[in-house]
């Protein structure tokens, strides 16, 4: 487990993470969404241990992270630019890496080469953005270590390797444990993957909760009522965080679950009917647009 408690650190005058708390649970996948600036390069090199908090505290595994080599061993961590050494391969990284972690599986690191098309020979300075991205998770990967930690790991990789690296990530978590901590600036990247996500703003943590509970919990009904009375019982009776009127058709998106929604419409009459998913991305807006944020202008640009 991975627990930030507080922390603080600011650059001149600039709080660049501003009283941050969060936990972060083993074989879980934890987004860290944020746009540019909002704190999560920051806050992802202090719970790898690069940067000391000004103020706080960060443990993984209840270890101290800082200035720690046994936690640090515990983890694996790729920039938003991942850095390699000058005139280095892949067979250069391989050497280098396997002689850190004494996990590190060289016949794995050379079959995810081969299947990636990557030229283990070819030096890393010719690649492109997306291979380098493609060889530091392969990398990290096949360190084997306890956590992953990636600033915007998907950047740069095309929709096709980007399912490709989420398969990956999720073979390694059903058969290695693997932990893996994903910081981003779009909330769509993370859709399919994220267990629990939290939102970063101006170095706060705006919102972090488990994905699945914040799913049960929020429903979206569409609906139309076969009166203005039944319309007003409805609404009376729930938590209603956002609506929306298009002629008779009614979008109403309440804090509930969906077997209590359900009870409550068939206490009204209603012409139409109906309980839809929502996506991770009208879950976070309905969630900050209750506290006073808009998302729209805050992640999805």
């Amino acid at each position: 487990m991975i627990e930030v408690y507080n922390v603080t650190k600011t650059f001149e005058r600039m709080k660049a993470v501003d009283s941050v708390s969060v936990t972060i649970k083993e074989n879980t996948v934890f987004g860290l969404i944020g746009t540019n600036g909002a704190g999560k390069s920051t806050m992802l090199r202090m719970i790898t241990g690069i940067l000391k908090p000004d103020e706080g505290t960060i443990a993984i595994d209840n270890m101290p992270v800082y200035d720690n080599i046994e936690a640090k061993k515990q983890f694996f961590f790729i920039a938003d630019e991942p850095y390699f050494f000058a005139n280095a391969n892949a067979d250069t990284m391989e050497r280098y890496y396997s002689s850190i972690y004494e996990n590190f599986n060289k016949a794995e690191y050379d079959k995810y080469l081969e299947n990636f098309n990557l030229d283990k020979r070819r030096k890393i300075a010719t690649y492109s953005k997306g291979m380098k991205k493609q060889l530091a998770l392969i990398l990290g990967i096949c360190s084997h270590t306890k956590y992953l930690l990636c600033d915007e790991t998907f950047d740069g990789l095309d929709p096709v390797m980007r399912q490709g690296i989420k398969s990956i990530l999720a073979k390694e978590m059903e058969e290695n444990g693997l932990t893996p901590v994903i910081a981003s600036h779009n909330l769509r990247e993370l859709e399919d993957i994220c267990d629990h996500v939290g939102l970063l703003h101006k170095g706060g943590v705006l919102l972090s909760k488990d994905l699945e509970d914040m799913k049960c919990n929020i429903q979206k009904v569409q609906c139309v009522f076969a009166s203005v009375e039944d319309e007003l019982k409805v609404l009376r009776g729930l938590e209603v965080l956002k609506k929306e009127q298009r002629g008779s058709l009614r979008t109403i998106t309440v804090r509930s679950t969906r077997e209590e929604v359900v009870a409550h419409f068939a206490t009204v009459s209603t012409v139409f009917f109906e309980v839809l998913p929502l996506s991770l991305e009208e879950i976070f807006i309905s969630e900050t647009e209750v506290v006073g944020y808009d998302i729209k202008k805050l992640i999805l640009g």
